[in-house]
């Protein structure tokens, strides 16, 4: 383990100006190139107490930046048309990059490392998403999954177009069974009679 001071918050680490035990690797691939630790020794300690002020003012600064983008940003539904199978399967999957260039069509720039993916979107739907625009600050959009924009528009109003397909499906298929069965029946019936 490694002690790190972090130079900003850190999602499930710590808060600016702690000192942390981390992996090394997590700190010599993360944390040190994307200038959000130091090396906790004593020269770096010191640097941080007296750069400590400017830091905390850079950070407030980026953090109101953030929350004012925040508000526009908060609830933005956006819409990804892909492929998909019948059972509603992607044919491949929507990844935080094709997130982050929908939000960025929806006129908002960002990044596809500011957007929280659990895991790849693999099948058509409504995802709730969540964009961290700052360590202190983040906001929840839906990502709209369809076909097309007809199918888009269906399921932002609730209503799920590979249902109402299967349900059509297998109506069709009730009435051909019906047809094909009634073309059978009448022989059968007129011998009874």
């Amino acid at each position: 383990m490694v002690d790190v001071i972090l130079l900003e918050r850190v999602e499930k680490l710590g808060q600016m100006g702690q000192v942390v035990k981390v992996r090394p690797g997590y700190a010599r691939n993360y944390l040190l190139p994307q200038k959000k630790a130091l090396r906790a020794t004593k020269e770096n300690l010191a640097y941080f107490e007296k750069q400590r002020a400017q830091l905390e003012a850079q950070n407030l600064s980026r953090r109101t930046d953030a929350e004012h983008v925040a508000k526009k940003l908060d609830g933005v539904a956006v819409v990804i048309v892909r492929q998909a199978g019948e059972s509603g399967q992607l044919y491949g999957s929507v990844t935080a990059r094709d997130v982050a260039e929908a939000v960025t069509q929806a006129g908002f720039t960002v990044g596809r490392s500011q957007v929280v993916l659990e895991k790849a979107i693999k099948t058509l739907g409504l995802y709730k998403q969540r964009v961290v625009l700052h360590p202190e600050v983040a906001v929840t959009i839906t990502v709209n999954v369809a076909q097309s924009l007809e199918e888009a528009e269906m399921q932002a109003r609730g209503v799920d177009p590979i249902r109402l397909a299967q349900e059509a499906a297998a109506r069709e298929a009730a009435a051909a069974a019906e047809a094909a069965a009634a073309s059978r029946a009448p022989p059968e019936e007129a011998a009874q009679h």
